[in-house]
C-alpha cells in the first residue's frame, strides 16, 4: 500500500487543520498538524469558497483568544522572578504599560459609543445624542477620505 499524499485532502484534514488554525493562529503548525502540504493549503483558500469561510471564522476565533489573553494580562499582570545577588528570589506581578495603551486605543472609539448610548431621559435627549453620533460618523468618514 502507498502512503496518503499530503495532497490528498478529506474532511477530517480540513477539521484538524480549521481546529489548529483557531488555536495556534499559525498556518504552518496548523498544516504539519493536519498532515498537509502548507502550499495545498493556501491552493485550497483561494479556489474554495466554504473553506475560506472556514479559515477566516478560525482567525476569528484565534483572535478573540488572543485579545483575552493579552485582557487579562493588562488588568492582572505576570509574574515575573526577581533575582537578588545574595541568590534568593522574589516574585512580583509586571503590568505592561505599553500593553494597557494599545488595547486602550484599539477600544476608544467603542467604549465612547457605549458611554454616549446611556438612555437619554427625553425625545430632545435622544435627539441630541443622534446628533453628535452622526457627526462623529461624518468626521470619521471624512478622515477617512483625506487618507491617500
Amino acid at each position: 500500500m502507498r502512503k496518503a499524499s499530503r495532497r490528498n485532502w478529506t474532511k477530517t484534514k480540513e477539521s484538524k487543520f480549521l481546529s489548529a488554525l483557531a488555536e495556534t493562529c499559525n498556518v504552518t503548525e496548523a498544516a504539519r498538524q493536519a498532515g498537509i502540504c502548507l502550499s495545498y493549503a493556501y491552493k485550497r483558500r483561494a479556489s474554495n469558497a466554504g473553506f475560506r469561510a472556514g479559515w477566516m471564522q478560525a482567525i476569528g476565533e484565534a483572535y478573540q483568544r488572543l485579545e483575552l489573553v493579552l485582557l487579562d494580562r493588562a488588568f492582572n499582570g505576570t509574574e515575573k522572578v526577581v533575582k537578588r545577588r545574595d541568590g534568593s528570589e522574589d516574585r512580583m506581578l509586571e503590568y505592561s504599560n505599553q500593553l494597557g495603551l494599545s488595547l486602550l486605543k484599539m477600544h476608544r472609539n467603542t467604549a465612547a459609543e457605549a458611554a454616549s448610548e446611556m438612555p437619554p431621559e427625553d425625545v430632545g435627549e435622544m435627539r441630541e445624542q443622534l446628533v453628535k453620533k452622526l457627526l462623529r460618523l461624518k468626521k470619521r468618514i471624512e478622515g477617512q477620505a483625506a487618507r491617500p
